[in-house]
């Protein structure tokens, strides 16, 4: 019996529970439909399939199915009391009994009596060479790797580098003895730092070339999961810090589309965002040009920003800028704690890698924001691993990215290279950027984001809300005319004071500024003087500065003389001097104004750039509307319709339990018309040999009652052979009981590729 054919039958002995479980733990065995269990063997052998099944594997299945890999090609195979006796030094029995379930769920080992078969691809799928875990070992540890490292010369770490980089065994003429010691390869071979192969190859170790690439270490013997040293942290204090950076992300991103909306950047050719770009925002808002990539990432994949024409096209020659959206200002719009959800949880489900901007590409260029070369598909994966290791500890709990590494590595062994010390310090600094770990540990909105779901984030919101402080209804009114909120300001409070003066420094408490021109742009988005002063008496703790009152009066007594309305534009003043002293100034020239009236001059120019030039010229003019209403003319900012059809990153949804259930139905019916045609239970004088041969021992097989087996070809393509009872034939269908289900199944005649009737 082959190893296929008794896999096979140890499969058919499953139960369909089990054999649910397993097309679950490994759906790529279900499609297409196996025809029998000896096509499912088949697959479940396949390399491919094994290697996919092998990756959440940990260190210690893997050195189960080594162990019995290795004995089953030496000598015998082992028994399950015999494999204990193989692993009880380094592991214990009940350990090794969970790892032989998991492995046999998988059908990655099947058995033959006692006897413990791991399929013949597990050899390959393996994390290190066949053998490291059942021979002793002679390599150097990490911390001796690590030590000898630092003693080497250029010479000797860059030929390390080299083959850590490109692969572990090199061909040199060096290794041969006799060499003369003084040369890199034979100093490395008597460090231990290389292996020789043979007279013309060596072999870099894997835990040289794992400390040279800055990876976990795997060690093939420790198969007891590693036990780091958490600090311990109280939730206030973790939720506290995490409140903090939220506040400062919330601001930033609202700078960031304020600055793409006044001026949207253009994109380049490949489609990112630009270094140029990318600083004239940072100069603008002050945000270090790093974070302002991973904010603008983030922004991206919450269709908050998009990448196309704007509604307000500047005057420069490209194809596509990057905008805000119109999403943007629902957003704006919307609560802290919500606008939190929609950045964290855009962050968590991105396909792509934000600390990766800057660095060198295979052409040795840098890599902008938003470029497509960002773009791992397995990048919400690795933060979710990442993230879950501090979901299990409890709350409070912080770990160190080389202890997160270790545990990880030593979980999925075959991923190891996704939790470098890079890679978890720069995810975790992301994560700690939006909010979701404080101080090294996860937040209690992160913990209830993570375990939640992407349409139900009410906890996690109501989570941040209690975390981030109370808005304040108060500020602070300086003699200088600084303005401190001591905290975040109630929505109303803080659009009003951001109209009537400027942010000079923020933080846990903001610092504005009142100017003459921003107490200018408060009563031009027609707010009087009065209600001006109401607002700094009513919100101020302190006193109102004398100064702080001149200057709104002063302001607010020049602001509106002159009016600017549409003719294409107008000015006009109830004061006739006042008009006369605006045509006999030079703007009048560059606006071209005319009068025709003693108080109304027109222009040519639009309202905007009239306001702009008077301005310019030291007059203080507002802008009204028909009825001689002052109005807000502050521009809104360009806007880039989002793409409804932009691509998605593909996930595909695994079949549900009862279609699996339904699928090992069919397999068993498979299975059951492969025995009958294999126990010559078919007579050979009743196979089809034309299609009215066919239709005649249908009708007889209908009419007699008789079983019989058949060949069918679906709309697919995918051929599978049934056993059925014909009921009735006509109309180019035959209508059949499966015995198997008792339900009856329709046939379209001319798919039947044979039939026999059966004993």
């Amino acid at each position: 019996m082959s190893a296929t054919e008794s896999l096979a039958g140890w499969l058919a002995a499953r139960s369909d529970a089990q054999l649910v479980a397993l097309l679950e733990l490994r759906p790529d065995l279900a499609v297409p439909l196996p025809s029998s269990m000896a096509v499912l063997a088949t697959r479940a052998e396949q390399r491919a399939s094994v290697l996919r099944a092998t990756d959440d594997l940990n260190t210690l299945d893997f050195a189960v199915l080594e162990t019995l890999a290795v004995h089953g090609l030496t000598t015998a195979p082992l028994d399950r009391k015999q494999l204990h006796g193989q692993l009880r030094e380094r592991v214990g029995k009940a350990a090794v009994d969970a790892a032989l379930e998991r492995l046999t769920e998988r059908a990655l080992i099947w058995t033959e009596g006692a006897a413990l078969h791991p399929v013949t691809a597990t050899a390959e799928a393996l994390p290190w060479p066949i053998g490291s875990t059942t021979e002793l070992p002679d390599a150097l540890t990490e911390p001796e790797v690590v030590a000898a490292l630092a003693e080497l010369p250029p010479t000797e770490r860059n030929l390390l580098d080299k083959l850590a980089t490109t692969g572990p065994r090199g061909r040199t003429r060096d290794a041969a003895p006799g060499t003369p010691p003084d040369r890199p390869v034979p100093r490395l071979l008597e460090r231990r730092l290389l292996i020789r192969i043979d007279d013309e190859t060596v072999e870099l170790p894997m835990t040289v070339g794992q400390v040279l690439r800055n990876e976990p270490v795997t060690d093939p013997h420790a198969l007891r999961e590693p036990d780091p040293t958490t600090v311990k942290l109280t939730s206030a204090e973790v939720n506290a810090a995490a409140a903090g950076e939220v506040g400062e992300l919330l601001r930033h991103c609202a700078d960031i589309l304020t600055a793409l909306g006044q001026a949207p950047a253009p994109a380049l050719r490949a489609g990112g965002l630009g270094v140029r770009e990318l600083r004239r925002i940072a100069k603008q808002t002050g945000i270090d040009e790093q974070r302002i990539g991973l904010l603008a990432e983030v922004l991206s994949t919450a269709k908050l920003i998009e990448k196309g024409l704007p509604d307000l096209a500047p005057e420069i020659e490209t194809d596509d800028f990057w905008g805000p959206t119109p999403a943007a200002d629902a957003w704006s719009e919307s609560s802290p704690a919500h606008r939190w959800v929609v950045l964290a949880q855009s962050w968590l489900e991105m396909d792509r890698l934000p600390w990766m901007i800057g660095m060198r590409d295979a052409n040795d260029k840098p890599l902008a924001a938003l470029a497509l070369e960002l773009r791992n598909p397995i990048a919400p994966r690795d933060r979710r691993t990442i993230l879950g290791l501090l979901a299990e500890l409890p709350s409070g709990s912080a770990l160190d990215p080389a202890d997160i590494g270790r545990v990880l590595a030593w979980r999925q062994p075959r991923w190891r290279r996704h939790f470098r010390l890079d890679a978890v310090r720069n995810t975790l600094a992301e994560a700690t950027m939006l909010g979701l770990v404080g101080r090294g540990a996860l937040t209690s909105a992160g913990r209830a984001l993570l375990h939640g779901t992407p349409t139900s984030p009410a906890d996690a919101e109501a989570e941040m809300d209690a975390a981030l402080p109370e808005p304040v209804d108060h500020v602070l009114v300086q003699a200088d005319l600084t303005v401190i909120a001591p905290g975040p300001l109630a929505p109303e409070l803080q659009q009003r004071i951001a109209l009537v003066a400027n942010v000079e420094s923020a933080g846990a408490a903001t610092v504005y500024r009142v100017g003459e021109v921003s107490v200018r742009r408060a009563l031009d988005a027609g707010m009087t003087a009065a209600e001006l002063h109401t607002l700094f008496t009513k919100h101020s703790r302190t006193p109102v500065p004398q100064a702080l009152t001149y200057l709104i009066d002063d302001v607010a007594r020049r602001h509106g003389q002159l009016r600017v309305g549409m003719a294409q534009s107008f000015v006009r003043s109830d004061d006739p001097a006042l008009l006369a002293q605006v045509l006999a100034a030079p703007v009048a020239a560059t606006l071209v104004l005319r009068a025709i009236a003693p108080t109304v001059a027109i222009s040519q120019a639009p309202l905007g750039e009239v306001l702009d030039e008077l301005r310019a010229a030291g007059f203080a003019p507002s802008g009204e509307d028909s009825s001689g209403i002052i109005v807000d003319l502050r521009p809104r900012g360009a806007r880039i319709a989002s793409r409804p059809n932009a691509r998605q990153s593909y996930r595909p949804t695994p079949p549900s339990r009862e279609q699996l259930e339904l699928l090992v139905t069919e397999l068993r019916a498979g299975d059951r018309a492969a025995g009958a045609r294999a126990g010559q239970t078919v007579r050979t004088d009743g196979t089809r040999t034309s299609t009215a041969a066919t239709l005649a021992l249908l009708q007889l097989a209908a009419r007699v009652r008789r079983s019989v087996h058949i060949g069918y070809v679906d709309a697919q393509g995918v051929a599978t052979q049934r056993v059925v009872e014909p009921v009735r034939v006509g109309n180019g269908q035959l209508d059949a009981v499966d015995p198997v289900t008792g339900a009856i199944r329709h046939f379209t005649l001319h798919r039947i590729a044979s039939v026999a009737l059966l004993d």
